[in-house]
């Protein structure tokens, strides 16, 4: 299943400018999901992050990998509705800068997902390369 921005808006609550997945290439509901974010030179943080050099900022690189992650989740029928919420983030790892420009790829897969928590793991690339990895735990109502 392929989802465009619009339908993204109707699983999950965020918008811009705070909306970071332009579209879902595979989604297996529930299980896993590779959502993109095009790094377009005019995102309003990189006027301050930084002015000379504009690199996206490591926690929106989180949130984007967290929004695919509830996109997963919320695509669910059951969850129609529900918000999905940081519970915690283990191991971030930062190996390679998101510039303008880039097409980011996040790709996640969900653990354990229990009544109204989880966890998961999560994966941004720029191409072929590593740029974030990290391990979250979620709630979710």
């Amino acid at each position: 299943m392929i989802l465009n921005k619009e339908q993204i808006k109707e699983i999950i609550p965020h918008r811009d400018p705070f909306l970071l997945v332009d579209r879902v290439l595979d989604i297996e509901p529930g299980a896993t999901a590779i959502g993109e974010k095009d790094i377009n030179p005019d995102e309003y943080y990189f006027k301050g992050h930084f002015p000379n050099e504009p690199i996206m900022p490591g926690v929106l690189i989180i949130e984007a990998i967290a929004q695919t992650g509830a996109i997963t989740l919320l695509a669910l029928p059951k969850n129609n509705g529900k918000s999905v919420y940081f519970g915690g983030l283990k191991k971030a790892k930062f190996k390679r800068k998101v510039i303008p420009g880039d097409v980011l790829r996040m790709e996640v897969e969900l653990h354990q997902v229990k009544e109204k928590f989880g966890n998961g793991i999560g994966k941004a690339y720029v191409g072929d390369q590593l740029a974030c990895e990290a391990e979250f735990i979620f709630s979710y109502m």
